[in-house]
């Protein structure tokens, strides 16, 4: 072409290059994210006794070899599946955009914005709540992970929450259990039945009410003396 400073190739010849290598870290990255995302995918859809190394990679659409070089095999697939976000809600997700301002903030406050972080997290995750349901009717070493990560996440919560206040409230760690199983429940009984006690639970309306429940329930807890 006139004028554009480059010497057409030759007959035959090999085409040009540009000289930069291709990006094998983004596409590594790529590649990890399919399989994850295919991890919730393929339980969802088909139950923990389906889960395997070859399934999901069909459904991520690679070749499974690359799910024992990136992540070693299924047990540390799930256990990064896990610890992804994906699946459950991060500690980090539940504090919003500014966790220092919300750490800050009084303890029933803090309490109560955290349940509303929570309860919004489950509800943008359908794939959770049907791996939930199938956890319900299976137990075996997959689930087991599944498990360990939550305890861990519940234990990480509490320092969270924690500090003078929640310290001398011991009963506040069964409070805040049956809390957080409470609103599994009702996420889960919504997928099948739409009103529980009178509260719609496929509503915006009818988990607000819920959301200011759990903030009077905390506001009265924590302007109460300590037991």
């Amino acid at each position: 072409m006139p004028g554009s400073g480059r010497t057409p190739a030759a007959p035959g010849a090999a085409p040009q290059t540009t000289g930069r290598a291709p990006d094998r870290t983004r596409d590594r990255a790529a590649t990890e994210e399919r399989i994850l995302g295919a991890v919730g995918e393929v339980l969802a859809r088909d139950g923990f006794g389906a889960v395997g190394v070859n399934a999901i990679a069909r459904q991520a659409g690679v070749d499974k070899v690359l799910i024992y070089r990136y992540f070693g095999g299924l047990p540390a697939l799930l256990r990064a599946w896990g610890e992804s976000g994906r699946f459950w809600p991060r500690v980090a997700d539940l504090l919003g955009p500014d966790p220092q301002a919300l750490l800050a903030l009084p303890a029933a406050e803090r309490y109560a914005r955290f349940f509303e972080h929570f309860i919004d997290e489950l509800r943008r995750r359908p794939l959770t709540l049907e791996i939930l349901a199938a956890e319900l009717m299976e137990r075996n070493e997959l689930t087991a992970l599944l498990e360990a990560e939550r305890e861990a996440w519940g234990e990480e919560a509490v320092q969270v929450l924690g500090g003078a206040d929640f310290a001398a409230r011991p009963h506040l760690q069964g409070v805040t259990l049956l809390l957080v199983a409470g609103v599994r429940y009702l996420l889960l009984r919504s997928r099948r039945i739409r009103t529980f006690g009178g509260v719609d639970l496929r509503s915006e309306a009818g988990w607000l009410q819920l959301k200011q429940a759990i903030r009077v329930l905390a506001r009265e807890t924590f302007a109460a003396a300590p037991p």
